[in-house]
């Protein structure tokens, strides 16, 4: 279906509704007596008006917080309350007025309670209005609280912000614009209500009620005015629906005296946290011994899970979580404060830069003025999340988690909307900000590399259990099983047996070792790196015999790098080992070759899990063991 299709049927829509309103202005110009003389007009106006305005003011007070439950929610009952608010939308406006009688009708049990005066009043005009129109805010508004990342809920949570001020400061101003449609809709579904106001409150008369009654008894000639002003009235309230707030005024941190923080000796994490999330069950237990521990895990394996109840935003009732500081106390949850940076960092997009790095509760302009500069945000103070880069938008996270002045930071994911030429240049820069501040961290990352370069500690996961632990050298250079290998991303990794002279593999390959401390017999896994490798053609001589042990195999891949050529070399139908060299090669695929390598190289150990989980704690690396 072409454009001009989808604007013709637009257009007879446009058309339809449209056109009788001109008709009318048309008959309304031309017409003699429109009834603005007749008495009752502008009283009846007043009354739509007013008791409109009331029953918006009902609506908004009671149903944006009951939108907000039901938008947040995803428990049966929330379901249960939406298709109750929904009803009043399928019944006929006078079959909800006859609903209404039976329960503020004179002679129910209300009724009764108000000395009957509920009815054929002001108070049954708005009870009818208020009726027919909040299912008009309350529907659109929960589908509006539905969208809103949950990340910035639990931001400004670590942030010090109550549920009310999350509420007030975060959701209402995030669906502003589908509020104000919301509002807009159910004031003029209140002021337009004629069904349900005759039954429940025929006298004093609003506006539609005085207008059928003048129809009915003196033709439509008296009904232009008050048609008119109807839609006059209607039109204002739109107008008034599209206008904008001006933005908050301009500021200028460079006039602001910079407060640094006070500095934080953290020490490391302890947590034990058990967690459900439907059939989820995240079960963890560790003991850091360094200040930057990496969680490392396959999406879905519970890392943000588990990040979130460290931030303390699923309470006490998740287990124990304590970081010791300075004052050699271990601080339980919720009496540490953290800094939280969400992913895609959940920043505030009807805040500026500035407003962002204010939103804590208690931060000191100061203390912003200080992270503005130290980030380097210079510039950016008046500008908005969506007029910022991704590097922008995750130094700006930062300040605004360090603003809060933290025991701790939390980063989930830190990198993942970044490019890579940004991504290595924040990650230097985070690590300075590790040195420079002295707080424990903990990232979050799927990315091996990425927790290689942020901690000296790393635990793998994966659904919802602890796999592996330890200094990332230990991790890294010998992950536990073939599974927490291909997590890490380890290449040239091997499952092999041990014989009386070295190794064998599944598909044959002998490669002829000292004796090593296995058994014969033992099932084990073996790594070398890609660069430890030497690649020549048959017949070349090494350089010394002796060192190397030399396997024939063909190449099945070439990958020039630039600064590197990969190369794939396949020595039997199991075995395919991954080289790196420095230099260009003139190696083609199909090739036949030879690969050397030293015994020295080789790192070897159990396969004590055979197969893919493992749960295995190494110790902690003596004093001294750096990451590698």
């Amino acid at each position: 279906m072409g454009k001009n299709t989808l604007r013709l049927l637009g257009s007879l829509l446009v058309l339809y509704l449209g056109v009788p309103l001109l008709l009318f202005v048309v008959r309304f110009i031309k017409a003699p007596q429109r009834g603005f003389h007749v008495a009752g007009l502008f009283a009846s106006l007043g009354i739509s008006i007013g008791c409109a305005s009331l029953s918006l003011v009902i609506v908004i007070i009671l149903g944006l917080p009951l939108a907000y439950v039901l938008g947040r929610s995803t428990r049966p009952v929330a379901r249960l309350l939406e298709a109750v608010v929904t009803l009043p939308l399928a019944l006929p406006p006078v079959m909800g007025g006859i609903i209404l009688v039976y329960l503020v009708g004179p002679y129910s049990v209300v009724g009764e309670a108000f000395g009957r005066r509920l009815t054929n009043s002001v108070y049954g005009i708005v009870i009818a209005m208020t009726f027919c129109s909040a299912p008009f805010l309350i529907l659109s508004a929960r589908a509006a609280f539905a969208t809103i990342d949950q990340g910035q809920f639990d931001v400004a949570a670590t942030l010090g912000h109550s549920e009310v001020s999350r509420f007030v400061r975060v959701a209402l101003p995030a669906v502003g614009p589908e509020i104000r449609a919301g509002i807009t809709m159910t004031w003029l579904r209140a002021f337009g209500e004629y069904g349900a106001v005759t039954i429940l409150a025929y006298n004093p008369a609003s506006l539609p009620v005085y207008t059928v009654n003048e129809f009915m008894a003196r033709g439509i000639a008296p009904t232009l005015a008050p048609t008119m002003l109807a839609l006059a009235v209607a039109a204002g309230v739109v107008a008034v629906s599209r206008l904008r707030l001006p933005r908050l005024r301009r500021v200028d941190p460079r006039m602001i005296t910079p407060e640094a923080p006070a500095p934080v000796q953290s020490e490391p994490l302890r947590f034990d946290v058990t967690k459900n999330l439907g059939t989820f069950h995240l079960d963890i237990q560790h003991t850091s011994h360094s200040l930057n521990l990496a969680v490392i895990g396959p999406s879905g394996s519970g890392k943000s899970v588990l990040l979130r109840a460290l931030a303390g935003l699923y309470g006490t009732r998740v287990g124990e979580v304590s970081f010791r500081l300075g004052d050699g106390a271990a601080r339980p949850t919720g009496r540490y404060t953290v800094g939280y940076v969400a992913q895609d960092f959940a920043l505030f997009a009807h805040l500026s830069v500035w407003q962002n790095l204010m939103f804590a509760v208690g931060v000191r302009e100061g203390t912003a003025a200080y992270w503005w500069h130290h980030l380097k945000l210079e510039g950016l103070e008046n500008r908005y999340p969506s007029q910022l880069s991704g590097g922008q938008r995750q130094r700006v996270a930062l300040a605004q988690a360090l603003c809060h002045a933290p025991d701790a930071l939390l980063l989930d994911e830190p990198f993942s909307a970044i490019d890579m030429p940004r991504r290595r240049e924040l990650r230097r820069e985070l690590r300075r900000l590790q040195r420079e501040t002295g707080l424990a961290t903990v990232v979050v990352t799927h990315d091996p590399e990425e927790a290689a370069v942020l901690a000296q500690e790393v635990i793998v996961i994966s659904g919802g259990r602890l796999l592996q632990s330890g200094t990332v050298r230990q991790v890294f250079s010998r992950p536990a099983s073939s599974h927490i290998a291909e997590l890490l991303g380890t290449t040239n990794l091997h499952r092999a047996r041990v014989t009386h002279d070295g190794l064998v593999g599944s598909g044959g390959t002998a490669i002829p070792l000292a004796p090593v401390d296995f058994s014969t017999g033992t099932d084990v896994l073996w790594t070398i790196r890609p660069d430890r490798i030497e690649l020549g053609s048959p017949g070349e001589p090494s350089a010394d015999h002796s060192m190397f042990i030399t396997l024939s195999g063909t190449v099945t891949d070439v990958a020039d790098l630039g600064v590197a050529v990969d190369l794939f070399v396949r020595l039997d139908e199991e075995l395919e080992l991954h080289v790196r060299v420095a230099d260009s090669v003139d190696f083609r695929v199909g090739q036949g070759c030879i690969v050397r390598i030293r015994g020295v190289d080789i790192d070897l150990w159990e396969d004590s899990a055979a197969g893919h989980a493992l749960v295995a704690a190494i110790p902690p690396a003596a004093p001294g063991d750096t990451a590698a």
